[in-house]
């Protein structure tokens, strides 16, 4: 769906990254221990006047302002990054309102998911959101990444578009469409295709970035392709014969919440329990704001992706209700039934629907080539940091 501006295929990724060293603030009650010292220390030495030692016996005090500082420590710094996609933009709205005060959001906008990834096992990033197909190849490749949440089912922003005088699945064998391969738009084609009649490698997959793939099609040099908003409309106007043959609105996609975005956090970072769950924490309640403020939410999130606001609405909708966009961007109750950590059935899928996500999208690279077996889903999905919040009675 929304995947891979620059798509760099599966393999080439850096070695596993040392885990972070937790450090120690075992030292902080050792100040006002020695102020304290000192003062006893130095009371002896004016004898005569040891009536009117009590005025500087206020001094004892001293450490107190040094126990104040240690709530007020230097929240966690976080570095997030996102490619330039308004599902991904609650990240600006958690910043910006500072709605988990004990961390720091340092958000980078990276258009290369795949150099996200890179980065995490490298231990330079701790989260990025990205599209859900990723974990079977990380565990493949051996790489220290895991998706900890399910965050925007895709809800009608994701389109296969077929070229005038294309007028149904079979007319596409033998010739070119374009999807971005390794990415969700090409499972998503397969899928149309199979199920159309047509065998998922009787088509020429063309990797294309989604502003070439509107100039490949405008000027005929692909029979169709997969686009999202607001690239789908573009197409649509520049070719108004063109015939939109599924949406990700369908039904199918609803039962399976095959194409969507999702959270992924480095091993690494994880081990830090807490300020992965705070992390978390600071998404879903971003989600909250804009559900309740949905226009400066929405502005938020324009301002931080330069994006006109006519495109962020468009893609997440404008009223809050998670219905009337192109996502339906899930609050973190419907994100726990999804991964069957709370009671109740999210809208999209079943609960704890992950294990049948997982596995579709597992095969769906063997048929491809892109990994060479099965996983187990605990090598790509990682409950921790939702459990931690449940345990703290988050989203209850």
């Amino acid at each position: 769906m929304k995947v891979k501006h620059y798509l760099m295929r599966a393999g080439a990724f850096m070695s596993l990254a040392a885990f972070f060293a937790l450090t120690s603030c075992s030292g902080d009650p050792a100040p006002p221990e020695e102020p304290e010292v000192e003062e006893a220390a130095a009371e002896p030495a004016p004898a005569p006047e040891a009536p009117a030692e009590p005025e500087p016996a206020p001094a004892p005090a001293e450490p107190k302002p040094e126990v104040a500082e240690k709530p007020a420590k230097a929240p966690a710094k976080v570095k997030v990054s996102l490619f330039s996609w308004p599902g991904y933009g609650f990240w600006f709205i958690a910043k910006e309102k500072n709605l988990v005060p004990g961390i720091d959001l340092d958000i980078q906008i990276i258009e290369d998911p795949y150099e996200s990834f890179g980065l995490m096992a490298a231990g330079q990033l701790d989260v990025t959101s990205s599209t859900v197909e990723y974990g079977p190849i990380a565990a493949e490749e051996g790489v220290p990444v895991q998706m900890v949440a399910y965050t925007n089912p895709s809800y009608g922003t994701d389109k296969i578009i077929l070229a005038p005088g294309v007028e149904s699945a079979k007319d596409l064998i033998g010739k070119e469409v374009a999807v971005l391969e390794g990415g969700l738009t090409q499972i998503y084609m397969g899928i149309w295709l199979e199920e159309n009649g047509v065998a998922f490698d009787q088509v020429k997959y063309t990797n294309l970035i989604m502003d070439d793939a509107v100039a490949a099609m405008v000027s005929g040099k692909v029979a169709a392709g997969e686009f999202w908003e607001p690239f789908g409309s573009n197409v649509l106007k520049a070719l108004p014969d063109a015939t939109v043959a599924a949406t990700s609105k369908d039904p199918y996609y609803k039962e399976t919440a095959l194409l969507a975005d999702g959270m992924y956090m480095s091993k690494a970072f994880m081990k830090k329990k807490n300020v992965a769950a705070l992390t978390v924490k600071a998404y879903f309640e971003a989600v909250k704001f804009w559900e309740e403020n949905p226009a400066e939410g929405n502005a938020i999130i324009a301002k931080g992706l330069q994006f006109p606001i006519e495109d962020v609405e468009l893609v997440i909708g404008a009223d809050g209700s998670s219905e009337d966009g192109g996502i339906y961007p899930f609050n973190f109750t419907d994100a726990a039934q999804f991964y069957g950590l709370m009671e109740g059935t999210p809208p999209f899928g079943k609960n704890g629907h992950i294990a049948t996500h997982w596995k579709i999208t597992n095969d769906w690279w063997i048929k491809f080539g892109m990994v060479k077996e099965s996983h187990p889903m605990e090598s790509g999905i990682a409950v921790g940091p939702m459990k931690t919040l449940i345990g703290k009675g988050y989203g209850k």
